[in-house]
């Protein structure tokens, strides 16, 4: 068996995330086939002239013969997905997903599947604010961080040759419980796009000109605003017990910043926005990644740039100005 190589790949959903994970295996010889399963017929005769996959099928039809089973829709779809999969699962198959939020899985999907199936949770820090199968790229999970949540309970073969897949596909695998991974990312990535949403619909207060005068800053803090709002909803209200502390310090620190901003207090700015640079060099310089996890998230391969992280290169501007 060819390391991190599966005869049959099931893809259950192409959009970015699926159609990429698809394109890769094919690409770089994860796979020597790939079937793929959407809603809409466009975007599977689309993923089928691309080369995306070498077929389309039902839920049903595409996991019978599979030895990887990969859930590719939003995370709260995934358990209805696994339910019509799961009585045509052979033993020996391999299920894994690319979903954000890992507890919640972690604790639904095992108990729908049949003997003999092994669940692994992963999720590929990489992405796009762009969405749907017509995006997906071969190299999107080059150098980004891969997180797989295995438990006590799951099998350490099992683990090392779904790692070893997407070693193959360009990752770079971290491992953490389902729960500490659901904690991480709400700092890193969730409460980022929460605060990001907030201030750009602040911006409905600001002058109609200000938007004129938006640089290089203002287009780094808001290019996350523009992430989909459907897929952001489903991700937020999915791990929001990991969203509200990290929320209510930020709010906390922010009320110090009001408050010295309000006494004229330029020392303790000084002080406080030198322990901030302080603080995300700390946070930036860790790493237990095999391979080090890259801190800049300027591209779509990076761990900032998954829909979670990344999202348009235009920044968000108030009352529809553009910036110039």
């Amino acid at each position: 068996m060819a390391e991190g190589r599966f005869e049959r790949i099931a893809v259950l959903g192409l959009g970015l995330l699926g159609g990429s994970v698809a394109l890769a295996a094919r690409e770089r010889g994860a796979a020597r086939s790939v079937v793929g399963t959407g809603r809409r017929r466009e975007a599977l005769e689309e993923a089928a002239r691309r080369g995306v996959i070498d077929a389309s099928a039902s839920v049903e039809r595409a996991v019978d013969a599979a030895d990887l089973v990969v859930l590719a829709t939003p995370v709260t779809a995934m358990a209805a997905q696994l339910q019509r999969a799961a009585p045509h699962l052979r033993p020996g198959t391999v299920v894994t997903d690319v979903g954000s939020v890992k507890g919640v899985l972690a604790e639904t999907l095992p108990g729908l599947l049949p003997p003999g199936v092994p669940y692994v949770g992963s999720h590929p820090m990489a992405g796009s604010h762009l969405r749907g199968v017509e995006h997906a790229r071969a190299d999107l999970f080059v150098d980004a961080p891969c997180v797989m949540t295995p438990t006590p309970q799951s099998d350490p073969e099992v683990v090392e040759r779904l790692a070893a897949f997407w070693t193959r596909l360009g990752a770079r695998v971290v491992r953490r419980d389902p729960l500490a991974h659901d904690a991480e990312v709400a700092w890193v990535s969730h409460v980022p796009h929460v605060l990001a949403f907030a201030f750009a619909e602040s911006l409905g207060a600001a002058p109609d000109a200000a938007g004129q005068l938006g640089g290089s800053g203002f287009r780094d803090f808001t290019r996350i605003a523009q992430s989909d709002a459907e897929l952001w909803s489903d991700i937020l209200v999915a791990n929001a017990k990991s969203i509200a502390g990290p929320l209510r310090e930020v709010a906390e620190v922010l009320g110090r910043f009001a408050e010295q901003l309000e006494a004229g207090d330029a020392e303790g700015l000084e002080r406080a926005i030198a322990r901030a640079r302080a603080v995300l060099a700390r946070a930036q310089g860790g790493s237990d990644a095999e391979g080090a996890v890259p801190t800049d998230d300027s591209d779509a391969r990076s761990g900032g740039a998954n829909p979670e992280i990344q999202a348009a290169p235009e920044a968000a501007t108030p009352k529809g100005k553009k910036n110039e």
